[in-house]
């Protein structure tokens, strides 16, 4: 299926690896040129490189999204690189999955308030182009309450869906859309779940048994999502949280 996708220029905010990574590459392979920022340029520099492989036009540059002078040059250098922004996909996460002060500091920064920072930015110019689409990645954590002491992770992610429905209603007269998806147990190399696998095995088998298939969920399959939420395909889609979580969320009920 073509989504419809081709010359769109999309930002994905923490777009490096896992999750973003897929994100990104899955616009790219819809023609889409993509901007991508994270903290660490390694992983920046390798990602940035396959979307090039791509043939679209690529902009990444390193960005520590708590920094609100800095997300704001970033999406500055997106739109004059790219030539505007159709498309916004904040999928930036502190994974601060303690129960320390610290980690709701960090949840509330990084994964809330970067996303909210970054939605007040592009929404002007969506405003001026005529729409755009907002996608917020948010987590199954912010559906079902669960038995990790994630309290500000879990409300941070809650609060992204919240806001998501809030901008879907005030700016569908202009013609810009927001949604957003809730991600189970995504597993990858480097990942909280590879490594899980390896050092806390018990936790691991938790997460896996809690999966109706038995299996913990790729990058790619919620990339596929993403795409086409925020494509023209789902132009009658706005206001709703997706889960991709091979049903998870509801084994936890």
């Amino acid at each position: 299926m073509d989504l419809g996708l081709e010359g769109k220029n999309c930002v994905v905010l923490g777009g490096s690896r896992g999750i973003g990574r897929s994100i990104a590459l899955a616009l790219a392979a819809e023609r889409a040129n993509v901007a991508i920022c994270a903290r660490n340029e390694g992983p920046l520099k390798a990602a940035e490189a396959e979307i090039r492989e791509k043939g679209v036009k690529v902009y990444a540059h390193p960005c520590d999204v708590a920094d609100s002078p800095g997300l704001e040059a970033f999406l500055d250098g997106a739109r004059d690189a790219l030539g505007g922004v159709d498309v916004l996909v904040h999928n930036a996460s502190a994974m601060a999955v303690g129960p320390d002060l610290s980690d709701w500091k960090a949840s509330l920064e990084v994964d809330l308030m970067a996303g909210v920072h970054a939605a007040e930015q592009v929404i002007p110019w969506m405003t001026e182009a005529g729409g755009g689409s907002i996608l917020f990645v948010s987590s199954t954590s912010g559906i079902e309450a669960d038995p990790m002491p994630d309290y500000g992770y879990t409300a941070a992610k809650a609060a992204l869906i919240a806001h998501a429905k809030k901008l879907a209603v005030m700016h569908a007269p202009h013609g810009i859309r927001a949604n957003a998806i809730a991600p189970g147990s995504i597993e990858f190399p480097g990942g909280i779940w590879a490594m899980m696998k390896e050092q806390q095995p018990q936790m691991y088998e938790m997460a896996r048994t809690s999966i109706p298939s038995g299996r913990l969920g790729t990058p790619e399959e919620v990339a596929d999502v993403a795409a086409f939420l925020v494509s023209p395909r789902a132009a009658w889609v706005t206001g709703e949280c997706v889960s991709v979580d091979g049903s998870q969320h509801r084994g936890m009920r």
